[in-house]
């Protein structure tokens, strides 16, 4: 879990002393977006480094799958285990790469990356700003049609969720897993289960978080479900309920999952991989578990 200190890598813990014992995210520091002149967008130039195992970089794969983007945008996959050097990629390092983007950057390097190939630079390191380039600023070179998914009639009730449910789900879980107060840890598991509960009775009658329309809610909430009985609810002591004890939510995950594309995106054994051997203050014996065995399938 280290970071780059003015260009040098450094084998760093995270620091939660200085917060009371509670976990705090870091903020992205490679916000711009991609060239959308005329001749810009050729297949190839931009690329994905990501992580099958990471839900921030597995919401840009779910896009990518869904719009047909696989020949336009290459991906570069880590390997599950994160040692003492970061993400390792086939050619090297993921903190090299922001070493060459940006020489002398001092923060955390993370996944998922959008690279751009033409001017050797991190154009975005924010997974919710690089699925909106997916949504809609790579449409010349997407393979299938894909409504909006942050259309204009629906964005505000989009972006309300996607603050609820980042603060107190996609992120929450984070903030018990990685707690080291009793107080921080039960405060964060209480608004995590508060939340998944307000979802459970949102989706009785509902196809999506929004009614009828797929929108990047969705998205962004599934890489978290779909990770939840097997990591999160033992590894992360997020363990009041299982996600399959949530009907609605159960239904909705694998509904989700069965979206053309969708399935292949999912990795659950580099996931387990990643979580139980790579975090070693958590679980330092680094044994990853046989179960729970769960059938995504819709039957």
């Amino acid at each position: 879990m280290g970071l780059l200190v003015e260009g040098v890598w450094r084998d760093v813990p995270r620091d939660t002393k200085s917060t009371g014992g509670a976990f705090v995210r870091a903020e992205s520091a490679f916000r711009d977006r991609v060239q959308d002149r005329a001749g810009e967008m050729r297949p190839g130039r931009y690329r994905l480094y990501v992580a099958k195992s990471c839900p921030w970089a597995h919401r840009t794969l779910v896009v990518r799958a869904m719009k047909g983007l696989e020949k336009a945008i290459p991906v570069f996959y880590a390997d599950p285990y994160m040692g003492e050097n970061g993400w390792q990629f086939p050619d090297g390092y993921l903190h090299e790469l922001y070493s060459k983007a940006k020489p002398g950057y001092t923060g955390r390097v993370t996944v998922p990356v959008l690279w751009d190939e033409k001017e050797s630079r991190i154009v975005n390191n924010e997974s919710s700003e690089i699925i909106r380039m997916l949504n809609r600023d790579f449409d010349a070179l997407a393979r299938r049609k894909l409504a909006d998914l942050h259309p204009e009639k629906l964005r505000r009730e989009i972006d309300w969720l996607n603050e609820r449910i980042y603060r107190t789900v996609n992120n929450g879980v984070y903030r018990a897993g990685f707690a080291t107060a009793q107080d921080k840890y039960e405060e964060a598991v209480t608004e995590l289960f508060r939340t998944l509960d307000w979802l459970e009775k949102r989706l009785k009658g509902r196809k999506w978080l929004c009614g009828s329309s797929f929108t990047e809610a969705d998205v962004r909430l599934f890489t978290t479900l779909v990770r939840f009985d097997a990591v999160y609810y033992s590894h992360f002591k997020c363990n009041l309920r299982r996600l399959v004890d949530y009907p609605n939510l159960w239904r909705y995950t694998r509904r989700i999952y069965a979206l053309p594309g969708v399935a292949k995106t999912v990795d659950m054994a580099q996931i387990k991989s990643h979580y139980y051997r790579s975090m070693k203050h958590i679980n330092p014996t680094q044994i990853v578990p046989k179960g729970p065995l769960l059938d995504f399938s819709l039957h």
